[in-house]
């Protein structure tokens, strides 16, 4: 008796190889947002003033999306080819050590995006416009 086992598409196959590309960039974007954070808490202890704090917050929003983005594909391509089209196997995938290491990692860093977002870019005041 035979069993079908159906291939993955060619698409999940470019997608999982692309992933893997980016992915290996992922240690020196991390590198690159501690440095970004780095510097704003040093602004932040020295009481720099706000545009230069607003400038270093951008900076290091910048830093953590593209590191996130590095992370999303590493943990893509740790899931395997067959995630890309399998919501059961993108499941099972996530269970396995490195799928949760992985998985982990994109969490913590979109925490910390998400609370510099929130926190960590000052807002400078705008003109506000007169209402003729």
């Amino acid at each position: 008796m035979a069993f079908f086992r159906p291939r993955v598409s060619r698409e999940a196959e470019v997608r999982y190889h692309a992933d893997q590309e980016i992915s290996k960039s992922f240690p020196e974007l991390l590198e690159k947002a501690r440095e970004a954070e780095q510097v704003l808490r040093d602004l932040r202890a020295a009481d720099a003033d706000e545009l230069e704090l607003r400038a270093a917050g951008l900076a290091f929003d910048k830093a953590l999306t593209e590191a996130l983005r590095a992370a999303e594909a590493g943990q893509r391509a740790a899931f395997g080819v067959r995630a890309y089209d399998d919501r059961i196997a993108r499941r099972k995938a996530k269970a396995t050590p490195t799928g949760a290491m992985w998985t982990a990692q994109v969490e913590r860093l979109r925490t910390l995006r998400e609370e510099n977002r929130m926190w960590g870019i000052p807002r400078v005041p705008g003109r506000v416009p007169s209402a003729r």
